[in-house]
């Protein structure tokens, strides 16, 4: 029984759907080029969540009053943002922090500890104080929103300052 053949491949052939494929690259370049210039050059990448808002506010000061502030370890790839949520004052509406676990530049490892009984974070590394309020260390926005979910905005420029004005020492 004879069997077909298939198209054969031949040198111009192979040379055509390189071109094409290449031309094709070009064009897609160029294309992307010229839509990310139509927004001014204001490209922004954020990945992740802008947000975390999975924390009841009431359970988590209780929490927070018993056994100190949570630590939230990052999960992303490059595990460079983990933080410490802190809650100071009686209000559960009120008093809320998320900031760093550990000092500017230092690594992983140095990350802070709660001494719950002297009530500040201890570095691991250099055991150098840090306040209950995370004063020093980059502060990410958190307040409580109207489910009573406390919302942590980890995407706005945070700065290193000292708590808020609506947070009570206790």
């Amino acid at each position: 029984m004879p069997v077909a053949r298939g198209p054969r491949l031949t040198a111009r052939n192979a040379i055509v759907v390189g071109l094409a494929g290449v031309l094709s690259a070009v064009i897609l370049m160029l294309f992307v080029l010229w839509v990310t210039s139509q927004n001014g050059n204001e490209v922004k990448f954020s990945l992740g969540d802008e947000q975390f808002q999975d924390i009841t506010a009431d359970r988590m000061a209780k929490q927070i009053a018993d056994d100190g502030p949570v630590l939230f370890p990052d999960v992303s790839a490059n595990r460079s943002r983990d933080i410490y949520v802190q809650h100071l004052g009686d209000d559960p509406k009120t008093g809320w922090l998320a900031f760093d676990a550990r000092k500017p530049g230092s690594p992983r490892e140095c990350f802070l500890e709660w001494q719950r009984d002297r009530r500040l974070f201890v570095d691991r590394c250099d055991r150098s104080e840090v306040g209950a309020d995370g004063a020093g260390l980059r502060q990410y926005p958190a307040v409580v929103n109207a489910n009573g979910k406390v919302v942590i905005n980890f995407n706005a420029s945070g700065s290193t300052t000292t708590a808020s004005a609506s947070t009570v020492a206790r």
